[in-house]
């Protein structure tokens, strides 16, 4: 994969075994020199050399994971894919992209630009901020460092699909994540289906 030329900006840092619910689970952790991040890969089966390896890239999401908040369905969609990963080989590789990329404050911004009435997209523009501004450098250098040749790609993203293709990922199939809405995420998955071209099935 392309990802070894970003060799001198992402460093592996350490792995460790930690025993949890659902087995004994490592984690090997990573940091991005330049932006100061330290993502993570997770998995509780020895991912090395796998083809069509299931794999999901999860962006952190604060006020789902830790607060609980039901705006939208990224708490749901790690628990889905941390339980699929410890009943099957596969790997969770977790990302401090919070909000799509534009940082958690800037979130907390356009959550209040909702309540206005705007849908997740139109608070955004409205503030000025991308879609979607993330990017995903440093999965493609772990996936590369774990020495995984092809992977099934756990997203209902086509974008993310398009750009883990771009730097070199070999992605051989896609695992739909679906998470049946809430009242209060129907709005948010509904606007990332019509606006954002998410393979969802929102009426």
């Amino acid at each position: 994969m392309n990802a070894i030329s970003k060799k001198n900006q992402f460093e592996f840092v350490a792995q460790s075994k930690i025993p949890t619910a659902r087995g004994d689970m490592y984690v090997r952790a990573y940091r991005n020199r330049e932006d100061g991040t330290e993502p993570v890969a997770i998995f509780f089966h020895n991912p090395e050399g796998q083809d069509a390896l299931p794999v999901r890239v999860h962006d952190a999401c604060f006020t789902s994971e830790a607060l609980g908040s039901q705006k939208c369905d990224c708490r749901e969609q790690l628990d889905y894919a941390m339980e699929y990963i410890s009943q099957n080989k596969g790997v969770v590789i977790y990302l401090q992209q919070e909000g799509r990329g534009i940082g958690l404050a800037n979130k907390i911004a356009v959550y209040a630009a909702q309540e206005t009435g705007l849908d997740t997209v139109e608070a955004n523009r409205a503030l000025h901020f991308p879609d979607d501004a993330r990017e995903y450098s440093i999965a493609a250098f772990i996936l590369s460092d774990l020495d995984i040749n092809s992977i099934a790609l756990m997203t209902n993203n086509p974008r993310k699909v398009e750009e883990l293709t771009s730097l070199g990922v070999q992605i051989t199939d896609r695992i739909d994540v679906h998470i049946p809405p809430n009242p209060h995420s129907h709005g948010y998955l509904h606007a990332k289906q019509a606006k954002m071209g998410h393979l969802l099935k929102i009426k």
